[in-house]
């Protein structure tokens, strides 16, 4: 087991393709299927029309900025990424939907600089283009070294967890799962013979149980259990149709629950002594450019550092470092940004007795209001 305590790197949904991909230094094909973007190079003219000349080709660090010094400084004993990009230079697009994102695999350096332990694919983008696109990805990020919970050749690959070890004894398991609301398509469920994400039942108990079931098969004494999930919508800080989904994990035995899918960040809580985040933000994308929804300003992002007890998950402490996305490249936001989430996150957080509190540059979670 861990002398001290657990610290894990986490972060919303990081989209490398479209936009991003063209920036890189191998970008793939530009062509989309969307009704008013058809070029992916679109999205970089409208960031350029926002912040600035981006001096494509950038280099694979570029697109997390200040990410890279964080990490550097935090020395994170687990990182954990929401991969929301299919990784493919082939497949077809997934007919009906509106928007689809894929990077090209000679790009794949750029996730890799991050150095994420786990990338989670249970989202509702990793098949955009199909089962082919799937099996690409996985491919592509197997032969990079990275592992992956969420999606799978079969549905038993999709629902195994990652075991990390830790220094000291003891390991982090990640699971990884979506659900439905996400917008992940109920054709993307992997089977017993086919390609495609963990997607969790219909219905907070029975989705919960599945998971907590795995959970309990899988654990060994001295574990802290992350579950990643990709569920709800976009845009809004209501989360009661995830708060259900969420005990229902920690009751079961789930120490953190680290769930995506919005475009900004969503309230925190902390149940039991267990970390909830219902909704990380988005971390990395090419949206700087897109009108509407400004009040949430989905221009700033936070990386999540959370220190967890080894062996029983509770929460110790939780950093929150404060960022803008500007050129399509991640910046330490300036002061008057962190405070304006701070104050956001503090007033829709009210009802799970969470505040936020300055910590230097960046935010914590002030525990004395904690449930």
């Amino acid at each position: 087991m861990s002398a001290g305590p657990v610290t894990l790197f986490l972060c919303g949904d990081v989209m490398l393709g479209r936009g991003v991909d063209q920036i890189l230094p191998h970008p793939g094909d530009p062509a989309l299927e969307e009704d008013f973007v058809r070029d992916a190079r679109t999205y970089v003219r409208l960031a350029e029309e926002v912040s600035g000349p981006i001096p494509a080709p950038v280099g694979f660090d570029w697109p997390w900025g200040e990410v890279l010094p964080v990490l550097e400084e935090s020395a994170p004993d687990v990182r954990v990424v929401n991969l929301e990009t299919g990784v493919t230079s082939g497949g077809a697009f997934w007919p009906g939907k509106a928007v689809h994102y894929r990077a090209h695999p000679s790009n794949l350096p750029c996730l890799a600089r991050v150095r994420p332990h786990v990338c989670s694919l249970a989202n509702n983008h990793v098949m955009d283009f199909g089962p082919t696109g799937l099996v690409d990805t996985l491919d592509a990020l197997s032969a990079a070294g990275l592992r992956t919970a969420g999606a799978g050749r079969a549905a038993e690959e999709a629902c195994a967890p990652v075991a990390v070890p830790v220094d000291g004894g003891g390991r982090v398991l990640v699971f990884a799962v979506g659900l439905a609301s996400s917008g992940i398509p109920p054709a993307w469920a992997a089977r017993a013979d086919r390609p495609g994400v963990a997607l969790a039942p219909t219905g907070a108990g029975s989705g919960a149980a599945e998971i907590v079931a795995r959970v309990r098969r899988t654990r060994e004494p001295g574990d802290v259990v992350v579950v990643s999930v990709h569920w709800g919508g976009n845009w809004g800080y209501d989360v009661s149709r995830e708060v259900d989904f969420a005990h229902a994990l920690v009751d079961g035995g789930v120490d953190l629950v680290h769930g995506h899918s919005s475009h900004m960040p969503r309230p925190i809580e902390v149940y039991r002594d267990r970390l909830v985040l219902y909704g990380c933000g988005d971390l990395v994308n090419d949206y700087e450019g897109i009108r509407g929804h400004e009040e949430y300003r989905d221009d700033l992002r936070l990386v999540y550092l959370a220190s967890v007890e080894p062996g029983t998950g509770r929460l110790l402490a939780l950093r929150m470092v404060p960022l803008r996305a500007r050129r399509m490249r991640l910046w330490r936001a300036p002061a008057e940004d962190a405070l304006w989430l701070r104050r956001r996150l503090t007033e829709v957080g009210e009802s799970f007795g969470c505040a936020l509190v300055r910590d230097g540059e960046d935010l914590a979670l002030d525990r004395r209001g904690r449930r």
